[in-house]
């Protein structure tokens, strides 16, 4: 397989001022020169990222993830080094980048394309399709710097994208959009991923890098620290996060050794695949993907339910023995089954933890990470739908009619049965 991206011992450095000589007087007196400390913000960095590759950089704030992509798109020059990068790239490294703020967004679609390369006529070729992506037909001929912040990630990556670059470089800035942009922005990758392009893309998130990456390079104060598989990649970025035996109080297993992290959490439904919304009476999934340094026994899982005015529905009863973890190193799925929800109408957002069974202390805790809602399909009012049947008995005959409430989505309204008493 060929090499889309060689990076070769590449090391940048920062300039950091304590002080600013802003007088001509100032600047004589020190011979033009102002003192500084040099900031290394990569050291050493090599690595080689595969044609048709998609491709994780992860790590803290200020470990030099960013200033990597930069220096792959030739915003920034490395200090020492070498960078090779085969075919054609774009580059959505941070919000708004490259936009002129006092032209519209239809200018700035033609500026940044001409950035990337294309001609006007490739531009003209493709203007719908980036205005469709964005979800700016009313919009586009606004300046952006009126622009909100989802509007500006939302223009940016559509321009980005249909580029059709060989190499796309993502930043963070993914996260700051909606769901529903997030989820098209991933299907878009995962068309990408299909064609064989070469994707790097930087982000705080484990459940993107596992789902989405071939390979994870885990970097630290400018250094890589590791290029492996996706999941040996988030054991030792959350080994570094959670502070895992670097320091005291981080014993693996004791409850203040923070050892676990609660991952994507998603909710299902009996009509999932067909429709977003589940009726009354349909079963109710949610899942955690549970992330574990060392071996955790004694765990409880929690969840817990609130309308969309913030009301407690329900939450799991921290007793009961079926909440009971014993999670093994590495982690896994833990699954919160409903086999039948009794509410109507609603939103409802769903809050997921473990925490110890033995001490007060919680693992992690992750507070209305998700939603689920509710529609009713019969004329029944109020927060909860209650199981009920009702029947007549004639005063003189004695006959009964049974007439069994049911939601129409399930069962068609029964007739009349008349029995003896």
């Amino acid at each position: 397989m060929s090499v889309a991206i060689e990076i070769t011992d590449i090391s940048k450095q920062f300039r950091l001022y304590s002080e600013k000589h802003t007088s001509l007087k100032e600047r004589v007196i020190h011979g033009g020169r102002m003192p500084f400390t040099p900031f290394w913000a990569l050291k050493d960095v090599s690595v080689e990222i595969d044609q048709g590759e998609t491709f994780g950089i992860i790590g803290r704030n200020g470990c030099g993830k960013s200033t990597l992509l930069k220096c792959v798109a030739g915003i920034l020059k490395p200090t020492t080094g070498e960078i090779r990068v085969r075919g054609s790239l774009a580059a959505m490294l941070e919000l708004g980048a490259g936009f002129q703020p006092d032209l519209s967004g239809r200018d700035n679609i033609y500026l940044n394309g001409s950035l990337l390369g294309l001609s006007r006529a490739e531009i003209d070729r493709r203007f719908d399709d980036i205005v469709a992506f964005a979800e700016l037909d009313e919009f586009i001929d606004n300046q952006v710097k009126f622009y909100s912040s989802g509007m500006y990630v939302r223009l940016g990556f559509a321009v980005a994208v249909n580029v059709e670059p060989d190499v796309l470089l993502v930043d963070e800035v993914l996260s700051v959009g909606d769901a529903a942009f997030q989820r098209k922005c991933l299907d878009h990758v995962k068309r990408f991923q299909r064609e064989g392009r070469t994707i790097v893309v930087v982000s705080h998130s484990t459940d993107v890098m596992r789902q989405n990456c071939n390979r994870l390079m885990v970097m630290k104060q400018g250094h890589v620290v590791t290029v492996s598989e996706p999941g040996e990649g988030i054991r030792v970025f959350l080994a570094d996060l959670l502070g895992v035996g670097m320091g005291e109080g981080a014993e693996p297993g004791v409850p203040g050794g923070n050892v676990l992290a609660i991952g994507t959490v998603q909710a299902e439904h009996g009509g999932s695949g067909e429709r977003m919304h589940l009726y009354p009476g349909e079963s109710l999934t949610v899942t955690a993907e549970v992330d574990s340094l060392a071996p955790v026994p004694d765990a409880l899982a929690s969840i817990a339910i609130h309308d969309d005015a913030n009301e407690l529905v329900f939450a799991s009863d921290p007793d009961d023995p079926t909440c009971a973890l014993e999670l093994p190193e590495g982690g896994g799925t833990v699954r919160f089954h409903f086999p039948e929800v009794p509410l109507l109408d609603g939103t409802y957002s769903v809050s997921v933890g473990v925490r110890s069974a033995v001490e007060t202390a919680i693992y992690d805790w992750k507070d209305q990470v998700t939603k689920f809602e509710v529609v009713n399909p019969d004329r029944s009012t109020g927060r909860v739908r209650l199981p009920l049947d009702v029947s007549f008995r004639h005063r003189s005959t004695g006959l009964t009619g049974e007439v069994p409430v049911v939601p129409p989505a399930y069962a068609p309204l029964a007739g009349w049965e008349e029995s003896a008493s």
